[in-house]
């Protein structure tokens, strides 16, 4: 990206009063004088010194734990540094010329300057160490990545000087996202690059270069090359940004989307069933939206992949009825199996596959009693099969509400309220989350004379459905309507 010729005069202005905006934490202040000792620079770099930057143009506050430093000390001579200072050292990553380290709570990473080269078929870099802090800025990902402030300049090694040899601060005033090379470049070096541009325009609200986007659609099928799990820990970043929807819509817009999340971009193709969305995908995107509003404990991981997959099984289930409307009848079905798949692929961990997919099959379940009265037992079943991802349940049901029909949605609403009433009252009378049979399985092998067994399974699973149909029955009651099951089924 060319950089316009400033004045020497002004770039000083500039660089003085960006310095002024980056507040130097005192763990960067006390390594800096350890590195002017041993006649080494030090600059504070890349994503320290942008979110310091955007506390400061958006009035954000935000607390730095986590500092990255980049020097032209080797990994020897940083070692050497951080003997007697860190109360912990970590060189996991010494081999490409990285040492952790941790003081007073807080974790820093520093970096030897790089000149890495590429082979453009792995993501993995030929190590090189550069001569210059431009050397090493210039190998990074985004201009609003690539800046830094020395901590070590001067004669007394204290001075700071403010470093954007490719108009990063200005970029970020902006809201721009680009690249401190062609973007063709860099991501043909590394295509989780353009992951990580998607990833920022949620994180940081910022809108990528048109060179940027066309770069993007143009290597779009460069990502196979990247592991499921390092796109999984993007994708993650991304869907519990400040603006998941503009990050969702730049993959799916650049075609990175088909070998991320391949599901979203089909649902364009299935009109939703009230002729009131553009398409079901527009649809998911408003639903994720309107999830978000419900959290009540920070970004929830779970409920917005939710939100976003909850209807990916219409393309599969679209049929036009003989009235001419559209239906997807059982989508949340084939939706929960589709979503179990894409996450397994996805690498993501058990516990967040079965929950993800445990609400998409559950999120038509409401709508299934229409809006007559709950009895006892369908709000049992509702909060059993819900079990603790009643609260997400009852987040993911409320955004699934999308019409524009004003009394229509305030009907819904009311409805759900009823709901949680019943659930409520309920709760009041019963043990409702946890609720078991009157007679567990010993009590049910005693009464009946067995031996553990599928007979012992079979039994108790009727139990379980009585009492899920008349609530508490108390132990004479149960054990009555035990030996009439058994004797209805031959059992002596």
């Amino acid at each position: 990206m060319p950089v316009p010729v400033v004045p020497p005069d002004l770039v000083r202005a500039q660089e003085n009063a960006a310095v002024d905006l980056v507040p130097i934490h005192p763990v960067a202040d006390e390594l800096a004088v350890r590195f002017a000792a041993a006649g080494h620079r030090l600059y504070l770099v890349g994503g320290s010194v942008r979110d310091a930057l955007l506390s400061q143009i958006s009035s954000r506050a935000t607390e730095q734990t986590d500092l990255d430093f980049t020097t032209d000390a080797h990994p020897p001579a940083v070692l050497a540094v951080l003997e007697g200072w860190a109360e912990a050292v970590w060189d996991t990553g010494i081999a490409f010329g990285t040492v952790g380290a941790r003081r007073h709570g807080t974790t820093v990473e520093i970096t030897t300057f790089r000149a890495d080269a590429y082979d453009r078929v792995s993501r993995n870099p030929v190590v090189a160490f550069g001569e210059t802090i431009d050397d090493d800025l210039v190998r990074r990902d985004f201009t609003v990545n690539a800046m830094a402030v020395e901590l070590t300049g001067g004669e007394q090694g204290r001075d700071r000087r403010f470093v954007d040899p490719h108009g990063g601060l200005a970029a970020l005033a902006a809201g721009t996202l680009d690249t401190p090379a062609t973007p063709e470049e860099s991501f043909a070096d590394d295509p989780l690059r353009m992951l990580r541009a998607a990833r920022f325009v949620s994180q940081l609200g910022l809108t990528p270069a048109p060179r940027v986007v066309a770069a993007m659609t143009a290597m779009a099928g460069e990502l196979a090359r990247i592991t499921k799990e390092r796109v999984q820990v993007e994708l993650t970043k991304l869907v519990l940004g400040r603006h998941p929807r503009r990050g969702i819509e730049l993959l799916v817009d650049t075609g990175l989307c088909e070998y991320v999340l391949p599901e979203v971009p089909a649902m364009r193709l299935a009109i939703d069933e009230h002729m009131q969305h553009k398409d079901v995908y527009t649809h998911s995107l408003v639903v994720l939206e309107q999830a978000i509003d419900r959290e009540t404990a920070g970004p929830d991981l779970v409920l917005r992949l939710a939100a976003l997959l909850h209807d990916i099984g219409k393309p599969a289930t679209r049929r036009k009825e003989s009235d001419g409307r559209v239906s997807f009848h059982h989508h949340e079905v084939v939706g929960a199996k589709l979503t179990r798949k894409r996450l397994r692929d996805l690498r993501y961990s058990k516990a967040v596959i079965d929950e993800v997919t445990q609400l998409v099959f559950l999120h038509l379940r409401f709508h299934g009693y229409g809006t007559g009265e709950w009895t006892d037992s369908a709000v049992r079943r509702y909060v059993t099969d819900a079990g603790p991802l009643l609260d997400r349940l009852h987040a993911l049901v409320r955004s699934d509400s999308t019409t524009r029909n004003r009394r229509r949605a305030a009907a819904l609403q009311r409805s759900y309220d009823s709901l949680e009433q019943r659930i409520a009252a309920l709760r009041a009378q019963e043990e409702l989350d946890a609720i078991r049979p009157d007679l567990d399985g010993n009590a049910i092998m005693q009464l009946l004379g067995v031996p553990p067994g599928p007979l012992v399974g079979k039994a108790y699973r009727y139990m379980l459905a009585l009492r899920m149909e008349r609530g508490p029955l108390g132990a004479e009651e149960a054990e009555a309507e035990l030996r009439r099951w058994a004797a209805e089924n031959g059992i002596g």
